[in-house]
């Protein structure tokens, strides 16, 4: 029975608003885990995972602006995702870089 009133209670309105509260936790849940870490290792960082959480909320968050045609919330997920993106894509090209090698300087 309750079930059956679920889902005569879920609308296309509702369904969104769920993807809307799970990209808000989502996408808040990056608070969190750097908090977490940073308490772990004693100084303030910000893990990769930081990244990720930003970018998959970001993206649900965006899909749920554009539903709700809301263009203030529109362009502000659209131009942070850049910045989650690129942050990601420099952590992994610093991981595929070999480190510089240190050159002794010239002795005198």
């Amino acid at each position: 029975m309750a079930f059956a009133g679920i889902v005569n209670w879920m609308t296309v309105d509702h369904l969104w608003l769920l993807v809307g509260f799970f990209g808000q936790g989502l996408f808040a849940s990056r608070f969190i885990i750097q908090w977490f870490k940073s308490e772990m290792v004693g100084r303030s960082v910000i893990p990769i995972a930081f990244w990720y959480c930003s970018l998959g909320g970001g993206i649900v968050l965006l899909a749920y602006a554009i539903y709700k045609l809301d263009p203030v919330f529109i362009l502000g997920q659209a131009m942070g995702l850049v910045v989650y993106a690129r942050n990601l894509y420099l952590i992994a090209r610093e991981k595929r870089t070999p480190p510089a090698l240190e050159t002794e300087a010239p002795r005198a």
